[in-house]
């Protein structure tokens, strides 16, 4: 995937404001919207997925119908912040379900971690059992989310 930074312009930033909300938006009813034809529209959108901007198309699922309503934010603080502890618990947290979202912090802290689970017991499990037992953890915090007032996918 292409790191360099693409140049958009107001009908690409348009192509990207809609398929993110909108990703089963047929090609027509993109460009009407942008206000271009199909053909334009249609090679904008297959420059943007040829560039990288647009990485993939997914289904967003509702967590709370599925059993997921619980969401905590944990900070976590390793014992060994060297190249090789990093790189230890970066693959070991990849393979943690629960964590739906995982960020290196410029922090008191290491890493801040959103896990999501189906309540609180479930959430001490995967606390205890699990991200507690990732390489180099030396402590974690939590934050229970109340509400989600904002999320974008």
């Amino acid at each position: 995937m292409p790191s360099d930074h693409i140049d958009l312009d107001r009908f690409d930033r348009e192509i990207l404001r809609l398929v993110q909300t909108e990703g089963r938006i047929s090609t027509v009813d993109l460009a009407r919207r942008i206000g271009l034809s199909k053909s334009p529209a249609q090679a904008r959108l297959k420059r943007l997925e040829a560039a990288g901007v647009i990485t993939g198309y997914r289904a967003i699922l509702d967590p709370i119908r599925i059993g997921l309503a619980h969401v905590a934010f944990v900070e976590v603080r390793l014992s060994d912040t060297r190249e090789a502890a990093l790189t230890a618990f970066n693959r070991a947290v990849l393979a943690v379900p629960e964590v739906e979202q995982c960020h290196m912090m410029a922090s008191s802290f290491d890493y801040l971690l959103k896990v999501r689970t189906a309540d609180i017991q479930a959430y001490r499990r995967v606390l205890g059992e699990v991200i507690s037992a990732l390489p180099h953890v030396a402590s974690t915090s939590t934050y229970v989310a109340m509400e989600a007032v904002k999320e974008v996918f």
